[in-house]
């Protein structure tokens, strides 16, 4: 840990190209680390990373809130929603501004905590998310993006999810897809591997994981990503001395905040509680 920079646990930074050891389940196909680190150690890791992708939140907000309109009309209410890793509470904004209410975000990292609009950072609880917060049978959603490959356990996330929403309530999470045409392109290269993921996915080992954990009606679906022109150079395997200069190019060019909608390997997928 000591060998990496505050960026590492950071969201949606250059990548450095580092893993744990991956191990492949061989029923689902999940990748995940073996051994792992210690909670201690990734919370501590999580609570003290740097922030600088306030832009890209906001991009990927309005791509999670256009998939939320595929079921958006299942949910029992439009209110009741707490958003897990919610960063900034980029998707917090996205959620009011589509009509709902008594909305909350956790956050483990303080950085992005502080980044956040003043009328958004009182609806923040800065920490680990722990149901145990949160009322039983309360809520009506519960969003988890980008997250679930962070997380020391997933099940836990997801039973904690179960507990807080009420009957018909949905759980809704995207994740790397790690059966993507990008990441078989790329392979290691690709920037999923990464000291942040303790497990990748596939939409098969989605699929059961939720299912495995009590939800009903599950749908995973591959979703399209917009991101501004530099933040796709960031991702791309260009050597890490080159990559700042050429972002600062761009940007100075006009280019590099200009929208590129790309199929980046993300899938969605969402379930409801019985």
């Amino acid at each position: 840990m000591e060998k990496l920079g505050d960026y590492a646990f950071a969201s949606r930074k250059i990548p450095e190209y580092m893993h744990y050891r991956l191990v492949e389940c061989p029923s689902c196909g999940l990748l995940y680390a073996n051994p792992l680190p210690t909670l201690k150690t990734l919370a501590q890791a999580y609570h003290q990373a740097a922030y600088d992708s306030s832009q890209e939140a906001h991009f990927a907000a309005r791509t999670y809130g256009q998939n939320l309109e595929k079921f958006m009309a299942s949910l029992p209410e439009k209110r009741g929603v707490l958003d897990i890793g919610t960063g900034d509470g980029a998707f917090l904004e996205e959620l009011l501004s589509k009509g709902f209410q008594d909305v909350h975000g956790v956050e483990p990292s303080r950085a992005p905590v502080e980044a956040s609009l003043p009328q958004v950072r009182p609806l923040i609880r800065l920490g680990l998310f722990n149901s145990k917060n949160y009322k039983k049978d309360s809520l009506n959603l519960v969003t988890c993006f980008q997250t679930l490959e962070h997380l020391y356990d997933p099940s836990v996330m997801a039973q904690g999810a179960y507990r807080i929403l009420k009957k018909g309530g949905a759980l809704f999470v995207v994740g790397h897809n790690r059966r993507s045409l990008s990441a078989r392109l790329l392979g290691t290269k690709s920037p999923i591997f990464d000291i942040e993921h303790l497990q990748l996915f596939s939409p098969q080992s989605m699929r059961m994981f939720l299912e495995k954990e009590g939800f009903e009606r599950v749908r995973v679906w591959p979703i399209l990503n917009v991101y501004p022109v530099h933040y796709w150079v960031k991702l791309l395997p260009f050597p890490r001395t080159v990559k700042p200069a050429l972002i600062d190019a761009l940007k100075s060019l006009g280019i590099g905040n200009l929208p590129l909608p790309l199929p980046a390997g993300n899938l969605a997928a969402v379930g409801f509680k019985k």
